[in-house]
């Protein structure tokens, strides 16, 4: 028995490191757009954020290059001894962290401060690609699917309770991968469903179906929403039209029929006509789960029931749950209230500061809005906006397409990958990646919330540089040994 394989830098994806390369250098430039005050003489000073990022990118190098070395069947080996020690580390850091702008996830080091949680997410990436790789896993089995939720929800508590709720819904993104190894789109559905009905009962929940009505917009919306689902779900995902053809017919004949009697007589209240049409569609449901027991009739009452109690819960979470501030960004973000000098001036001012850019920006340096310190946040969370302001709108687009081609890079790469192990840990990788992206875009454009995450490798600041560069390069390491051949 002798083991072959090819010297790791004949193996070694070079255009993943090419990519990477390229944005953490456009990273360095766009910090020290951000933060280069006319009285510095030098990007290079370690008492300048840019100086900091300089030392920071090139330990960075230094990082990848260790975690190269290393035999790729290491991260395999000690997959869930590195996940306990991340795991304990973010225990340790709810006691220990000072306040640091309201929350309790940073630990002071002498002059370095490092944030656990960046460090937690590769953690959690090994541990489910160790238990999904174990022989007999079934993520279909309420086992496997109780063994996954667990790795995931633990970190993602410990980060919640270290008050770093944005930090902690990155952990949402494991589940793109669980989707590519075979977890139910109705998971995903029933995501974009609560986000859905969340929205919908705080933006609507107060609003009346009329002048002088006493019928909720909201209830009315949603209630109908999750009668729609309750029988399309037996009709997809059953492929039953000729049993669900009759309840169909019905139910949309009453919905119309109560919108009627509530336009001919608006103290009717229409939401009430709904109600009896969820609840005996619901009581139809289990009529046919006791007659036939099929599965698909128990999901679909089982989601409605659930969908009614986040809907009717959603109140109770927006205000009693989240805290104030996060309360006006979600208002602010809905419309519900504009607050351009409060909660919505960061965003108020990326905007300014993008759309100031034109086609082909201002220059490197040259940023009006940067220099001038509009824009709170400007080289941590919100750098895209000197991207915007400087490059211009050619220079964003090249920067997204840069991404982009990260992103399809490393589904590649993960495809390609003969075990399930480097499969899954690169599926989670790119997932981690891809909602870093979408969701602080989407933040300084104003379509999503300010919850505060950071760009890879472009947003100022050691810890998500190395947590991001142990994520890739770790992956790199598991793909360089994908050649080895027992003979």
């Amino acid at each position: 028995m002798a083991t072959k394989r090819d010297s790791i830098w004949k193996s070694l994806d070079w255009v993943t490191v090419l990519l990477y390369l390229i944005l953490v250098t456009c990273g360095w430039f766009s910090v020290c757009g951000a933060s280069y005050d006319f009285a510095d003489h030098t990007f290079f000073d370690f008492a300048t954020r840019a100086g900091k990022q300089f030392v920071w990118i090139v330990c960075s190098f230094g990082l990848g290059f260790v975690l190269l070395m290393l035999d790729d069947r290491f991260y395999d080996t000690f997959a869930y001894l590195i996940y306990a020690g991340l795991m304990a580390l973010l225990v340790v850091t709810i006691f220990v962290a000072p306040d640091t702008k309201g929350s309790h996830s940073w630990l002071i080091l002498g002059p370095v401060s490092l944030q656990p949680a960046e460090f937690a997410k590769f953690a959690t990436a090994l541990a489910l690609a160790k238990l999904m790789d174990t022989y007999g896993f079934a993520l279909h089995s309420w086992r496997g699917a109780f063994r996954v939720g667990c790795i995931i929800v633990i970190p993602l508590l410990l980060i919640i309770l270290q008050q770093e709720t944005g930090s902690a819904l990155v952990y949402l993104s494991f589940l793109l991968m669980l989707y590519r190894e075979g977890m139910s789109g109705m998971v995903l559905l029933a995501g974009l469903c609560a986000v859905v009905y969340f929205i919908i009962g705080i933006r609507l929940g107060d609003v009346p179906m009329g002048a002088g009505s006493a019928s909720s917009m909201g209830q009315f919306v949603a209630l109908s929403l999750m009668l729609t689902f309750a029988l399309a779900f037996v009709w997809v995902q059953g492929k039953r039209w000729p049993v669900v053809r009759v309840p169909i017919s019905v139910t949309s004949g009453a919905w119309l029929a109560s919108l009627a009697v509530w336009h001919l007589w608006p103290a009717f209240n229409p939401v009430w006509a709904v109600w009896a049409l969820l609840a005996g569609t619901v009581g139809w449901l289990l009529y046919r789960l006791i007659r036939t027991r099929q599965r698909v009739y128990a999901f679909s009452a089982l989601f409605t029931v659930c969908s009614l109690g986040f809907f009717y819960s959603s109140d109770y979470v927006f205000h009693e749950v989240l805290q104030p501030h996060q309360q006006v960004r979600i208002r602010v973000l809905l419309g519900m209230e504009s607050d351009p000098a409060g909660a919505g001036y960061n965003v108020a001012q990326s905007k300014i500061a993008i759309g100031s850019g034109g086609l082909t920006g201002k220059g490197f340096l040259n940023g009006t809005q940067t220099k001038l310190k509009y824009v709170p946040e400007q080289d941590t969370d919100f750098i895209f906006c000197t991207v915007g302001e400087e490059q211009g709108f050619l220079g964003s687009t090249l920067v997204l397409l840069v991404y982009a081609v990260l992103l399809l890079r490393l589904l590649y790469v993960a495809e390609r990958q003969p075990t399930v192990f480097g499969r899954i840990y690169g599926y989670s990788v790119a997932g981690i990646f891809f909602f870093h992206l979408a969701i602080n875009i989407g933040m300084v454009l104003g379509l999503m919330p300010v919850i505060g995450i950071p760009l890879p490798f472009f947003s100022y600041g050691g810890s998500s540089l190395w947590g991001f560069t142990i994520l890739l390069f770790i992956f790199l390491r598991i793909d360089a040994g994908r050649r080895r051949q027992v003979n």
